[in-house]
């Protein structure tokens, strides 16, 4: 299994898709809330070049925005 990581913000409907997404298919994820955690932004923006969320890592693969095709394919599912 790949391992999956979200920079999320706590008001970002998006991320909330995002999460569900990954309950309805019982993925495990790491979150990290970008909002008051400065190094976690920081990679965030270091790893997507974007302020925007949520940013999802898949593996290498980087996925900007909740894309439910982009993540499926990155996850094989």
């Amino acid at each position: 299994m790949k391992n999956v990581t979200i920079y999320t913000t706590p008001s970002c409907v998006y991320c909330k898709m995002a999460k569900a997404f990954f309950a309805e298919k019982k993925m495990a994820y790491t979150e990290y809330d970008v909002v008051t955690d400065l190094k976690a932004r920081a990679t965030m923006v270091q790893k997507s070049g974007q302020l925007g969320v949520p940013v999802i890592e898949v593996g290498d693969v980087v996925i900007v925005g909740f894309n439910k095709e982009a993540l499926e394919h990155a996850l094989g599912v």
